[in-house]
């Protein structure tokens, strides 16, 4: 059979059986199975039948079956459409559909709809069900007691409005603890009213600040390698990301995040009037670097010479090893006015999946944020709000003690550190020594030679490793290379990131299996 006006295969289709002699019309079609227009006998369109009636000429039920064509049509007289040996392929022949296709396509905006690495790599993970994720960046065991026991505590409390809408730009008892954490770390005091913004994680934060002061044709800086939504975000709203990557000045012996340096002429040749923003990240995922005084002083001195917004990302700042000491950019001189701040619960306490975050800043720029969370998600769940806030104030009480968790994290994850490190090392990788964070990105390239990638039909490199790696060793970690622009993918494609915030007998299991490996290589 010719198909006729435009073809359009349906992904699904509903099963369906037809009794003989039935004259059905198009309308009553299951699911779109269609004909738009009648077919004359020399298989041209006659886009005039657009009523065609199968009328069905063999004796036995006809079944529809998934995806298959099921009839060979001649028109006969009045436009009626015989169908004779019903056992070939059925297609939709819609003129209709390809213009709703068209219609209904995704904005422009929002790109092809590529998938993120972290839906193909959960994927991966279900498909081929590694014996450990060190890829994700969350814990695999509990966060401290105090944290969940408040949540449950709530849950059951006897006061129902802790079950009720809260305030829209923050529940009143988290963002007063809020100002209590950052005033005295950022030297002065910020108004809970209109300095603070709880958001849906982190993540929301960075996309109410990006949604908000980004214009179309604004230039947005972002240094490499970045956490992935940045780039989606500017260009969401109408912006121009323009990229400059952190390089290691060494790659061999012992290479720590702070290796890993801008380019200052390079970064002052970004800065212009075009410029509306800097995305910072510090402390840094996936390095793990944490910017020094004078990183952070010439990056300051640029925005305040060209007039540009700072958007921090701190969601890291209590998980720094020391003697290594986290600076917030908006302490320096005059960046307060020019400084929005990210944080986030779930990396504070170890509760990754309660997705709550904040930002704050100066009432004039926080404006900008409160008018696009209002329009987007508008508030934030009750319960969790409240807790965080219990949560804050029982850290509150023992501040200056080593015990408060702002204190403990870093000395948690410090061991789980130097354990990777090593094992990374005992088995051919050379690892980045984080200063800061919970991940390590490690050179796989002297490992070349024992894996074979031909297999994997990714574009770059350490897709295929990481993916043939968590196939053969039972690791999963994550391609560095999703964390780059197209221009400077070529960067990651030597390394692979690790995440360290695991068991303890997940981090030996995850060695012995990689020595396994080497083993038989």
């Amino acid at each position: 059979m010719t198909d006729c006006c435009a073809k359009q295969d349906f992904d699904t289709f509903t099963r369906n059986t037809i009794k003989p002699t039935t004259s059905i019309n198009r309308h009553e079609i299951t699911r779109g199975l269609f004909i738009e227009a009648g077919t004359t006998s020399d298989g041209n369109c006659n886009p005039a039948c657009t009523e065609t009636e199968l009328q069905l000429a063999s004796s036995e039920p006809i079944k529809i079956e998934l995806g298959q064509s099921w009839f060979t049509a001649v028109r006969g007289q009045s436009c009626v459409v015989e169908l004779n040996n019903l056992n070939i392929a059925f297609r939709n022949l819609s003129c209709t559909a390809s213009q709703m296709s068209d219609k209904f396509k995704l904005p422009a905006r929002y790109g092809a709809g590529e998938k993120s690495v972290w839906v193909e790599y959960i994927q991966l993970a279900a498909e081929y069900k590694p014996a450990v994720n060190l890829g994700q960046g969350f814990p695999d065991y509990h966060a401290p007691k105090h944290v969940t026991k408040a949540l449950g505590e709530i849950a059951i409390s006897e006061n129902p409005l802790l079950n009720q809408y809260t305030r829209g730009f923050g529940h009143p008892p988290l963002i007063q603890s809020l100002s209590k954490v950052y005033s005295p770390l950022i030297g002065k005091e910020i108004n809970p009213q209109n300095e603070i913004l709880v958001t849906y994680g982190a993540y929301e934060a960075l996309y109410s600040a990006i949604l908000g002061h980004v214009e179309e044709g604004d230039e947005v800086i972002v240094i490499e390698p970045f956490f992935d939504c940045y780039d989606f975000m500017i260009k969401s709203a109408g912006g121009i990301p323009r990229f400059i990557a952190l390089n290691p000045k060494k790659t061999t012996g012992t290479v720590t995040s702070a290796d890993w340096v801008l380019d200052e002429k390079e970064l002052e040749s970004l800065f212009s009037s075009k410029t509306k923003m800097i995305i910072l990240n510090t402390p840094h995922n996936p390095l793990g670097k944490v910017f020094t005084r004078q990183e952070l002083e010439l990056i300051a001195n640029l925005c305040k010479k060209h007039n540009v917004l700072c958007l921090s990302d701190e969601v890291y700042e209590w998980m720094v090893f020391e003697p290594v000491q986290h600076i917030r950019i908006a302490t320096l001189p005059g960046m307060w006015e020019r400084t929005i701040t990210v944080g986030s619960a779930g990396k504070t306490f170890s509760v990754t999946g309660w997705k709550t975050g904040w930002a704050y800043g100066p009432a004039a720029l926080m404006f900008n944020l409160q008018v696009v969370h209002q329009n987007c998600v508008y508030t934030c769940c009750t319960p969790i709000q409240e807790a965080i806030s219990r949560s804050f104030e029982y850290e509150l009480a023992r501040r200056d003690s080593p015990d408060c968790y702002f204190k403990a994290l870093a000395r948690e994850l410090l061991p789980k550190r130097d354990f990777l490190v090593n094992t990374l090392r005992e088995n051919g990788f050379n690892p980045t020594i984080p200063e800061a964070g919970y991940f390590i990105i490690a050179d796989w390239t002297k490992l070349a030679n024992k894996i074979d990638l031909s297999s994997e039909g990714d574009k770059y490199k350490d897709y295929k490793f990481t993916k043939k790696f968590a196939k053969e060793t039972g690791v999963l970690t994550i391609p560095p290379t999703a964390f780059y622009s197209e221009g400077h993918k070529h960067l990651g494609e030597n390394f692979a990131r690790f995440c360290f915030i695991k068991k303890d007998e997940n981090l030996s299991l995850a060695g012995k299996l990689m020595k396994e490996w080497n083993a038989k290589k």
